[in-house]
């Protein structure tokens, strides 16, 4: 076998959707988002589908192909089975908040990708989904975290200052988005 082509981006790519390893240690949320450790992690499950992700999805300064393709099918709009890429953006948020609450637990997505069609029936029976919800360009994602409040959670995402952070405590869940700016909630 020729190993001699065979570089470590290479091989760390095609294990990463089955590696278990802890993402580097940092205690400043830019550093992570900014590319400070040599990979990025991110762990969910779904209720609604039973199913679960738990990978590297992106090395040494670059996405992941294969692993973005795995978190878009996962973060699918399951009313209708439909996939869009999702905003690495989003997930580096998620990720980083996870890591500075230095939780063990995987998020429980809610809400990932919704298509028009799905945004507007939520619409009908919720005044909390917005018309031109980031859901449906794939840039945002609704979460819970078992053993951290939405307090904790909305803290940990607002301190990335990376995106949108809504606080939905009677929901029980926060918000991210990879869009301005910007928090609201109570």
């Amino acid at each position: 076998m020729n190993t001699g082509s065979i570089s470590r981006r290479g091989l760390l790519g095609a294990f990463a959707a089955t590696m278990i390893v802890a993402a580097p240690a940092s205690g400043k949320p830019f550093g992570f988002l900014k590319g400070a450790g040599d990979i990025r992690r991110i762990r969910m499950f779904s209720g609604r589908t039973g199913e679960s992700i738990d990978m590297v999805y992106w090395v040494e300064g670059e996405y992941i192909k294969e692993a973005m393709a795995e978190i878009s099918r996962f973060m699918r709009d399951v009313r209708n089975n439909q996939v869009i890429g999702i905003d690495p953006r989003t997930i580096d948020i998620a990720a980083a908040s996870h890591r500075l609450m230095e939780a063990s637990a995987p998020y429980n997505m809610l809400s990932g990708y919704r298509s028009k069609e799905t945004n507007d029936a939520m619409r009908r029976v919720s005044r909390g989904v917005a018309a031109n919800s980031l859901h449906i360009q794939g840039q945002a994602a609704d979460l819970r975290l078992d053993g951290r409040s939405v307090s904790q959670i909305y803290r940990a995402a607002a301190a990335c200052n990376a995106g949108g952070v809504g606080k939905y405590s009677r929901s029980n869940f926060v918000h991210m988005d990879c869009g301005p700016l910007r928090t609201w909630g109570s």
